[in-house]
């Protein structure tokens, strides 16, 4: 089909692991409501023990991921997304992979045998949220997994790239290759970071706008 593979994604997978919690367990891991945060080592074993004591949901998450699964179901044909990005070996990471295949995405992660899937625990109570995120092995993306045969190909299929700027820090490496890659066969790229040495077209919310124009020429 003329869609499969058009888009591809790549960022750092977080699997969100949803519950509504009660306040002892916000007191207890010292959570703040309407509070988004990275975790701390004293948040650690909150992930499993949210998984086994409450009525729990699963999502394949991370920014670049979801828009990729928005993507996904707004085109509606089977595999017309990709994503690759680097997950542990582990029951979290099995629990992304069917997530994502259900929802239609071709993932290609490459996976980390010595670091845990990257978690983020979504605490409801009383209808306001609590985000906390272990990035763990989402930090662990490797280019060699890009360059494999299989996963490169993804890269030569697609015409759109989206590759959020959290990745910048993971493996710009890997960021470097799909960017030259769009350049030299005319594809469209989004990543802000790399995208100014190929850009022809910049578009972007009034607030990004105005933040380009104050940084490029407003002195």
């Amino acid at each position: 089909m003329a869609l499969e593979g058009v888009l591809l994604g790549m960022g750092n997978p977080l699997l969100d692991i949803s519950a509504v919690v009660d306040e002892d367990f916000l007191k207890k891991f010292d959570i703040q409501l309407n509070n988004a945060i990275l975790a701390e080592d004293k948040h650690k074993s909150m992930y499993d023990e949210m998984a086994a004591k409450y009525n729990v949901e699963y999502i394949a998450g991370g920014a670049t991921q979801n828009s990729i699964r928005v993507a996904q179901w707004m085109l509606q044909v089977p595999g017309a997304t990709s994503y690759i990005g680097c997950i542990g070996k582990d029951k979290f990471g099995e629990e992304m992979t069917k997530n994502s295949k259900q929802a239609g995405v071709n993932v290609h992660y490459y996976e980390d045998e010595n670091t845990p899937t990257g978690t983020c625990a979504v605490c409801v109570v009383g209808g306001e949220r609590s985000l906390i995120a272990n990035l763990s092995a989402a930090n662990c993306y490797k280019v060699d997994h890009l360059k494999q045969p299989e996963n490169w190909a993804l890269v030569e299929k697609a015409k759109y790239f989206y590759i959020a700027g959290f990745f910048l820090t993971v493996s710009p490496e890997s960021i470097q290759l799909v960017a030259e890659h769009a350049a030299a066969n005319n594809k469209g790229l989004h990543d802000e970071p790399f995208c100014t040495i190929y850009l022809r077209v910049l578009q972007g919310s009034t607030g990004e706008s105005s933040a380009v124009y104050g940084l490029c020429f407003w002195k």
